[in-house]
């Protein structure tokens, strides 16, 4: 009789069944708690690479030296100011290690078709490439559409130029590497140069500059 009354207890004893059942939905709770986490932290990595190439296109349209003997001057120090700024804003992405910033300059050729008139990089991952093309592209003819999204590309007007910036960055995950570890973050940002500049060639004056090529 003692042995019956103690399973029968047991049966009707409900009191653990909370327990129970939080451990076992504590892997699923957890493991949701880091996928939010993880989107969080990819949301503001899409949104910093891309700040970061609005603030590239930005500064590179507004740069230029004065000269006494015809229009402002773009340099390869400013080039080299620009895409360091860059490197600075992505510094604790890592920006250097895990990406590559291009910027290229967007003009017409002599029978005003779109070309890259010069391009510049920055960036240890030299595996990632512009998705437009790469310096010289379109010198010849009217066949090259310009730079941007397929069917949305921007074009230059002649006589001026179109700053274009890229900035390709591999994702680094927070918790779920296995998952996202070979994401890569793709943003570009293309700005009309704000005044007049001579657009014939980079100007690289005593004491000269390293080009930052690509």
């Amino acid at each position: 009789m003692t042995m019956r009354r103690t399973l029968r207890a047991a049966v009707a004893d409900t009191s653990g069944v909370t327990a129970v059942e939080f451990a076992l939905s504590l892997p699923l709770l957890m493991l949701m708690a880091m996928g939010g986490l993880e989107i969080a932290n990819m949301a503001i990595v899409h949104m910093r690479i891309n700040q970061i190439a609005v603030s590239l296109a930005d500064n590179a349209s507004r740069m230029k030296q004065s000269s006494t003997n015809g229009e402002p001057r773009f340099r390869e120090v400013d080039a080299n100011e620009a895409l360091k700024a860059a490197e600075q804003q992505g510094a604790d992405l890592k920006l250097v290690e895990n990406g590559r910033v291009i910027l290229s300059s967007l003009q017409t050729n002599a029978t005003g078709g779109q070309t890259i008139q010069w391009q510049r990089c920055t960036g240890q991952k030299t595996s990632y490439t512009s998705d437009y093309g790469t310096q010289g592209t379109g010198a010849v003819g009217n066949a090259y559409a310009g730079m941007g999204p397929a069917g949305k590309e921007v074009t230059a007007e002649s006589g001026e130029a179109i700053m274009v910036a890229e900035v390709v960055y591999n994702y680094r995950p927070l918790i779920l590497d296995r998952l996202y570890d070979n994401l890569v973050v793709r943003k570009y940002s293309a700005m009309y140069v704000r005044d007049k500049r001579d657009l014939t060639q980079i100007y690289n004056p005593s004491p000269t500059a390293t080009v930052s090529s690509c």
